[in-house]
């Protein structure tokens, strides 16, 4: 199985060389009147003997002052990991001892104030800058240079500004060296439900997972509520099921659960099990469920016990159930597959033979319109192609070929 989690592209001027703390260029960091006023909000709801812990420091109301109650008057300690603590502070005090750790107040402040909640779109944003595996120094650096994540076939690159606010840029990883002023630029999330419509050729995308996601379109200033907003617009659900499943608790619907609530039209499909080995099923998902067809990786099965023999691909988002466009192409095989076979008889020539086969694979990887219609040498040329129909095809447009069973011969 592939490894869930998304590769971080490196960030500017990474070398690929280990790099430590002291090898950082860190920003100056101000701290906004905002954080400083939500660290004494936090104060006040806190016990004096309890602590509001950053990386490498606590900060807490002195328990001692006979006015710490009242968080207008409070005094306030910092406690700095290997120091001793300094306590009696004023609110001025504490402001300037702040002002010299910005980068982890603002640090805290962004995911505890602005982020809010745990949840999927924390664990996302945290991700992109590895907040849960690198010092707030080392993500610091890498964010003034510019961190760049790859998700799908977007690219999200995320900085940091002068008062430690994320801002983040989305555009298509194919349109990674594009500038800016050459692409068509959106700022209202909601802006992606056009542009996952169609795909560069104007043809409707009914699987918005599909790699087949249209260039020439950056959403350039982004806040963390707002990159992740236009991420799942883009690629609905999968931030979710991404983090459901970090946190061990995707939910995973099988095949044969999900054909058994299937009703109306789509009934049919409970009717097509072919017994032992459920080869039909491993038809469906190799049609369907490859990495050249859609960019989630399938975890769903035949059912709890049986497993699919086909591989679920390499995408970076899991898939817990059949998807709307399995169960509807899913349908129609069923209709198809329920005709009773006939044997028919043809002559072609070898190279005949091999022309048809390259037409399959051409036409199921969606290689047609590479094929230059000069390039005779290609089975599936055009002119190759309406040369054989020309050949062995009649003026119906049938194949003519021989049925071999007498019934078929009437």
């Amino acid at each position: 199985m592939a490894d869930p989690t998304p590769d971080a592209a490196p960030a500017a001027g990474d070398d690929g060389a280990a790099t430590t703390d002291d090898d950082l260029t860190v920003p100056e960091i101000d701290l906004p009147s905002d954080a400083f006023d939500a660290v004494l909000s936090a104060l006040s709801e806190i016990a004096p003997d309890e602590r509001l812990r950053f990386e490498g420091f606590a900060v807490g109301r002195d328990a001692e002052d006979e006015d710490a109650g009242d968080a207008g008057d409070a005094a306030y300690v910092l406690d700095p990991a290997g120091d001793d603590a300094r306590t009696g502070l004023s609110e001025r005090d504490l402001h300037a001892a702040l002002v010299d750790r910005a980068a982890a107040v603002t640090d805290w402040y962004v995911f505890e104030r602005v982020v809010g909640e745990f949840g999927p779109r924390r664990a996302f944003l945290r991700w992109i800058e590895d907040a849960d595996g690198a010092t707030v120094e080392a993500r610091y650096a890498a964010l003034a240079a510019g961190i760049e994540r790859a998700w799908g076939q977007l690219r999200i690159a995320a900085t940091i500004t002068d008062r430690g606010e994320r801002r983040y840029e989305v555009r298509h990883a194919a349109d990674a060296g594009v500038p800016r002023e050459e692409l068509t630029a959106h700022d209202d999330p909601l802006d992606a439900r056009e542009i996952v419509k169609l795909d560069g050729t104007g043809r409707y995308r009914p699987l918005k997972t599909a790699p087949t996601l249209r260039t020439g379109w950056v959403f350039p200033d982004l806040g963390p509520k707002a990159v992740y907003e236009t991420v799942e617009t883009i690629y609905p659900a999968t931030i979710a099921n991404w983090h459901r499943e970090r946190e061990g608790e995707l939910d995973v619907n099988h095949w044969r659960g999900t054909m058994e609530r299937q009703s109306g039209i789509y009934g049919v499909v409970k009717t097509w099990d072919r017994g032992e080995g459920h080869e039909h099923v491993n038809w469906v998902a190799e049609a369907c469920c490859d990495d050249s067809q859609c960019l989630k990786r399938r975890e769903w099965e035949y059912d709890d016990d049986t497993d699919l023999d086909v591989d679920g691909g390499d995408g970076v988002f899991p898939c817990r159930e059949p998807c709307s466009v399995v169960v509807s192409a899913a349908r129609k095989w069923t209709r198809l597959e329920s005709e009773q076979p006939r044997t028919y008889e043809f002559e072609l020539t070898p190279s005949e033979k091999e022309q048809l086969e390259a037409i399959v694979d051409a036409v199921a990887d969606g290689r047609i319109d590479e094929i230059r219609e000069a390039d005779t040498k290609e089975g599936a040329n055009r002119y190759r192609t309406r040369f054989l129909r020309a050949k062995l095809f009649d003026e119906d447009g049938n194949l003519g070929g021989v049925p071999t069973d007498p019934d078929d011969a009437e």
